[in-house]
Parts: C-alpha cells; sequence; structure tokens
C-alpha cells in the first residue's frame, strides 16, 4: 500500500474515531439537555397520569449505557394516602442497589417518608423499603437532585437522601 494512502487512511480513521467519542453519551450524572429528551412530560401511576416536573428531574448513565431517570411529579389528584408516600417516577433500565436492596429494571413510584425511602409499583403497590438518611451538612437542599459520592449516586429529596449503585 503506498505510503500516502496508508496515511490518508489513518488520518480518516483517526478523525471518525474522534468524531464517534465525542458523539458517545457521557457516563454518569445526566445533562439538562438529555432530561429534556428522556423525562416523559406525564407519568401513569395508580390510575392517573400527572405532569411530570422537568425541572425537578436527574438521571445518571451507567458504563453500561442503561440508564436511571427520578422526576417528581404533581400529586394533586390523587387520595392522601398516595400522596404521603408518592412523591415521583423512578425508571431503571438496570438492576440497581437502593441501600442494600436490589430493584428490578422497571418504571417505578417513590418517595420520602417518615424516614424511610419507598419504591412501589405503578399501581401503588410498595415494591421497597429502605431506611432514608438525613444531611445535616448539606448547605442548600433543592426539591431533587443526584449526586455522585462515593463509587454510587446519592438521590436527595430535600436534605433526605439514598444511594444508588449499580
Amino acid at each position: 500500500m503506498p505510503k500516502k494512502l496508508a496515511a490518508t487512511l489513518s488520518a480518516f480513521l483517526l478523525l471518525t474515531c474522534m468524531a464517534l467519542a465525542q458523539n458517545a453519551p457521557e457516563k454518569g450524572i445526566l445533562k439538562p439537555t438529555e432530561l429534556k429528551t428522556l423525562i416523559p412530560p406525564n407519568y401513569f401511576f395508580a390510575g392517573k397520569t400527572p405532569t411530570v416536573q422537568l425541572r425537578n428531574s436527574a438521571g445518571v448513565r451507567f458504563p453500561n449505557d442503561k440508564i436511571v431517570l427520578v422526576a417528581l411529579v404533581d400529586t394533586g389528584g390523587y387520595s392522601t394516602a398516595i400522596q404521603e408516600k408518592y412523591q415521583g417516577l423512578f425508571i431503571t433500565e438496570l438492576p440497581v442497589k437502593i441501600e442494600d436492596s436490589e430493584l428490578k429494571p422497571g418504571a417505578y413510584g417513590f418517595g420520602f417518608t417518615q424516614g424511610k425511602f419507598l419504591i412501589m409499583d405503578v399501581g401503588a403497590n410498595d415494591v421497597l423499603s429502605v431506611g432514608a438518611h438525613h444531611d445535616d451538612n448539606l448547605q442548600r437542599a433543592v426539591p431533587l437532585k443526584i449526586v455522585e459520592q462515593d463509587g454510587g449516586y446519592r438521590l436527595y429529596a430535600g436534605k433526605n437522601f439514598v444511594t444508588i449503585k449499580q
């Protein structure tokens, strides 16, 4: 193979690899632009489809390109019993550990209540319940966010949090 052709092919391959690497989604906490395309405007749970609060959403892309999405929803139309424990959507494409409990892939509802973090199926039946932590040192509490911490991710609702790991 002539040297010019080999150099041209090498340059082409290098540029192609660089372009693909730039377009590959980043692992870790999702950016707001990604959330805009992934978070649904409404979410079916317990017979209703409340509005999802995009401004209070977060997500994580794990190394295998699988995603976990969370967002708060408007729970105004629900009974008091559901409002007490349902705050948002929790969608996971992969099995995750929440604290020490395993959650299978699926679409769920979640809530922080009475020192616990609850996951419910779309029929509002409890699937998982773990103790939540409270972070008094958190300077600026917001309604919902995810923070990378110690090889996992903390899901915060105000100053309450649980740790999510793959």
